[in-house]
């Protein structure tokens, strides 16, 4: 599936085998998968990450799916989740829904229709996504992959590209390394890497360094945000 290993999904499964052969499954059709164990694991992992969909299952330790969901619906957050139980009732199902699930997957399931539920939804999800980021005279168009700055084309690396975009996504939002790394790379870096330094650089030089208002900026000690600061008086 062409663009799917953009796609960040959250499985929250404490059943091992299960857990583990979803995540595997996930993986191999292009997606980037991330597995927690227990409900508050998975609950800060929703609240922290930035998700394209979350598969929840609902009898988990410490938190329920339904405390999960809860929480995550009362935050503000409208990441599409997919429900996985073994319970068959149509009471769960319609609690589920009402709590704010997207769909509800009963065990034992085929993996074929897991994997048809997971792609319905996050065609779903990108169809309600805005198809131009802008901030100031800066636009990222995600569907045709190209950046402009006051009206001129900027060609970007992939990485480059998803930097940016993470970057306009939140923008306003001081983002650490930690979560840049993990959020554009896949990977947790060591603190005295600077691969993150190195490609913020490399990005400011196209799309910030030669136009105004600067927007790019680092805040030491924490991280890096992207947004359009008004201009100083006087």
């Amino acid at each position: 599936m062409r663009g799917s290993a953009a796609m960040k999904i959250l499985i929250v499964e404490d059943e091992v085998k299960t857990g583990d052969y979803l995540r595997q499954g996930l993986r191999e059709a292009g997606f980037v998968v991330d597995l927690a164990r227990d409900g508050v694991d998975g609950l800060h992992l929703a609240l922290d990450g930035d998700y394209h969909l979350i598969v929840l299952d609902v009898t988990l330790p410490s938190l329920d799916g339904w405390g999960v969901l809860q929480t995550l619906r009362h935050s503000g957050r409208e990441t599409p989740v997919l429900f996985l139980t073994a319970r068959d009732q149509v009471e769960d199902r319609v609690r589920g829904l009402e709590l704010g699930a997207d769909d509800y997957l009963v065990k034992p399931f085929a993996f074929s229709e897991f994997l048809a539920r997971v792609r319905t939804l996050l065609r779903r999800g990108r169809s309600q996504e805005p198809e131009v980021l802008r901030s100031s005279n800066l636009e990222l168009d995600l569907l045709r992959r190209r950046v402009i700055r006051s009206g001129q084309r900027i060609d970007l690396t992939a990485k480059e590209f998803a930097l940016l975009e993470l970057l306009l996504r939140r923008q306003g939002e001081v983002l650490p390394r930690s979560l840049i790394a993990s959020q554009v790379w896949d990977m947790n870096f060591d603190s005295d890497t600077n691969v993150i330094e190195v490609a913020v650089r490399r990005l400011r030089a196209k799309v910030d360094e030669p136009f105004e208002p600067k927007l790019i900026r680092t805040v030491r000690g924490m991280g890096y945000v992207l947004e359009a600061l008004p201009p100083a008086r006087g």
